[in-house]
């Protein structure tokens, strides 16, 4: 372990923790844009900038490793000049539509503009004008509001694998484009919208969450039903409508993290699907009538009896669902062996 002071405060953290981390173990919040516990570090935006003692220089606290007996200061007047000159100058080449923006609330430059009291950009002259990418379904991608934290590059190309973007130009032209600067597709994207979760502005948003504010969402941790990796995510629940509007990922979440599949994040708009099936139906004379679950379970375990006795056991099989958890397949594949004796169970992954 190694031991080291910040802002007064002790902490001893394993060795191989860098100072942003450690500094999380006792409560204390470095401003960060480009940083993310699951990617390489990037050190690009500066903010995280702190004060080490005996060094002469500042050291960006999400890229440097802790040090037995290390002192570091996270907040001093020099630091808090730096970051509010960092912030003047993204602010003022960014749109200044933050109260009709669907991030307003969740945007880390506005918490920090307003942290450091920045109410305006102050550096007048040209500002980007790039085309907004909407010609998809499930993201809108503004890099006006780009703020080049180098977040979506990283996940796109260290977690997926997958490099649908990456960094074009140089200087002020500097922004995130696409192979021959064409619109995200199916052709060059999987859509796995993992750039939607690291992005801390509103240069990327998921089309879903759009048009409902962060106070008007209640959020209800649950497991995907896709497949039985078993994923955790949470489901935005529009208070106003009592409608589940879309997922987001929690990092919290010990299987996956903030990882999701284009099935987990974007599906879930089944839910609210016309044509989904919400009570059981019992077709009489014909016709698909509604009923209770009571009569419907019933009428399952009468007709599984009644099969069971006049053909056997092994007249019978069960098909589950790859879509629903494992613990729930296992309970299914118990019932067919054991409560009514066969073997013949399968599931639907080979379609």
């Amino acid at each position: 372990m190694i031991n080291l002071t910040i802002n007064g405060k002790n902490v001893s953290v394993e060795k191989g923790t860098t100072i942003i981390e450690a500094a999380k173990k006792v409560g204390i919040d470095i401003p960060n844009l480009c940083y993310e516990k699951s990617l390489t570090a990037f050190a690009g935006c500066r903010m995280c900038v702190v004060e080490i003692e005996g060094s002469r220089k500042l050291e960006t606290a999400c890229s440097t490793l802790v040090k037995e007996g290390m002192v570091v200061n996270t907040e001093s007047d020099k630091l808090t000049k730096i970051r509010r000159n960092i912030l003047d100058l993204l602010f003022s080449n960014h749109p200044s539509d933050c109260l009709t923006c669907d991030m307003v609330g969740n945007c880390k430059l506005q918490e920090y503009c307003y942290r450091y009291g920045m109410k305006k950009g102050t550096w007048i002259g040209e500002v980007q004008n790039h085309k907004i990418d909407d010609n998809n379904p499930v993201m809108i991608r503004d890099q006006n509001k780009c703020i080049l934290c180098g977040k979506c590059v990283r996940v796109c190309q260290d977690v997926q694998v997958t490099g649908a973007i990456d960094f074009v130009d140089r200087g002020f032209e500097a922004h995130i484009g696409t192979h021959k600067n064409l619109d995200l597709s199916t052709d060059n994207c999987r859509f796995c919208g993992q750039c939607i979760s690291v992005c801390p502005t509103g240069a990327l948003l998921n089309k879903q969450l759009m048009g409902t504010r962060p106070w008007e969402v209640k959020k209800v941790r649950t497991t995907c039903p896709f497949c039985g990796t078993g994923c955790n995510f949470d489901l935005n629940v529009n208070v106003k409508t009592g409608k589940v509007i879309g997922v987001t990922p929690n990092e919290d979440s010990p299987i996956n993290g903030t990882q999701l599949c284009v099935k987990g994040r974007f599906h879930a708009d089944l839910i609210n699907s016309p044509g989904r099936l919400t009570e059981p139906l019992i077709k009489k004379n014909g016709v698909f009538e509604k009923s209770t679950w009571e009569e419907a379970l019933d009428l399952v375990v009468s007709k599984l009896k009644e099969t069971k006795e006049n053909f056997g056991p092994d007249s019978i099989a069960g098909l589950s669902s790859a879509r629903t958890c494992n613990e729930d397949n296992f309970a299914f594949q118990k019932m067919m062996r054991v409560a009514i004796g066969t073997n013949n169970v399968d599931h639907c992954a080979r379609t």
